[in-house]
């Protein structure tokens, strides 16, 4: 019986025709530009949880640390982020006094446990564009107020948004108002807002008019001004009574000898957090705070929360008397 099987012709054979071979390529996404922000907190263990916290987030990138206000300048300066993250009370120049130079860079974000309502008055009239305290926001508040304050939307946690509200109940009356505009309602015009900016917030209305070295938001502040801030005297300490004349004086709390964490726990204790939140709050064990609080309690003489509260803020009988 004749082979029925055909004979190879020895040619290679074409790749069947894809269907979808004729079509264009894809464009590449482009890359997604990360937001730049600098850290800026005298606590180590705060800053590396913060930039932990924030680097782990894809379209974020902490491109600088920082220990004090100069640094946080120079550091500011050099890597021009697009935003800032602030503490107020650290060693050399503070954060308020170095506000008004870092907010000529990049928006600021204060990020800290000083919640009286004089700094956080004057930290927003000196240009900040939010105000966070420390154990009143979880990590995904954090994350989005960083995104927002680039845009100008302002982020305020109850505490720093009630001493702001205390703070302007305490100033003296305004002017009365001028009568409504003609026409209020029937056009989509802003004069009834001032003739304010679209998108401009109410403290970037408000803020200062900058140094006469500075040229506009991006201009680079002269050489010198790396060294005055180093010369420059901390602004904030444990009374907030500086900002404000004529206020009576906070109780002189450099007589119970806390150390810098010591006092630290102790204005958190006064806020009314109990133990797991301050250990949150400081990224610290429970059985660590428990130990800074029998320490506090020997030094203020006291053997309950409320007896210590009531000394540190200066309402107990003694709070202004020295011990006999």
């Amino acid at each position: 019986m004749p082979d029925q099987t055909p004979h190879s012709t020895g040619a290679p054979q074409p790749p069947p025709h894809h269907p979808f071979a004729d079509l264009p390529l894809p464009h590449p996404a482009p890359p997604v530009r990360r937001l730049r922000v600098v850290v800026a907190d005298d606590n180590p263990v705060v800053r590396a949880g913060l930039t932990a916290l924030l680097s782990g987030r894809p379209d974020i990138e902490v491109v600088a640390e920082a220990a004090d206000g100069r640094q946080a300048y120079e550091a500011a300066h050099q890597h021009r982020p697009d935003v800032v993250l602030l503490d107020v009370r650290m060693p050399g120049v503070d954060g308020i006094s170095a506000l008004p130079y870092l907010v000529r860079i990049a928006p600021v974000m204060m990020l800290t446990y000083s919640r009286e309502s004089e700094i956080v008055h004057e930290a927003l009239r000196r240009g900040a564009g939010g105000y966070l305290v420390h154990g009143e926001f979880t990590a995904d508040q954090l994350v989005d107020a960083v995104r927002d304050i680039k845009e100008g939307r302002a982020h305020f946690t109850p505490t720093a948004a009630g001493a702001l509200l205390a703070q302007l109940r305490q100033d003296p009356a305004p002017a009365p108002a001028p009568p409504l505009p003609e026409g209020l309602g029937q056009s989509s015009s802003a004069t009834a807002y001032g003739h304010s900016t679209p998108g401009q917030t109410y403290m970037q209305r408000q803020q200062p008019t900058p140094p006469a070295h500075f040229e506009g938001p991006q201009a680079s502040p002269p050489p010198t001004s790396p060294e005055m801030l180093s010369h420059m005297q901390p602004h904030v300490g444990q009374s907030s009574s500086e900002w404000t004349s004529g206020r009576p004086a906070a109780p002189d709390r450099s007589r119970f000898q806390l150390s810098t964490r010591e006092a630290e726990i102790m204005d958190l204790i006064a806020s009314g957090m109990n133990n797991q939140q301050i250990a949150a709050t400081c990224f610290i064990s429970e059985k660590t705070v428990k130990n800074h609080i029998n320490r506090i309690f020997a030094k203020l003489h006291s053997t309950s929360r409320s007896e210590a509260a009531a000394k540190w803020i200066g309402t107990a009988p003694d709070a202004h008397r020295g011990r006999g």
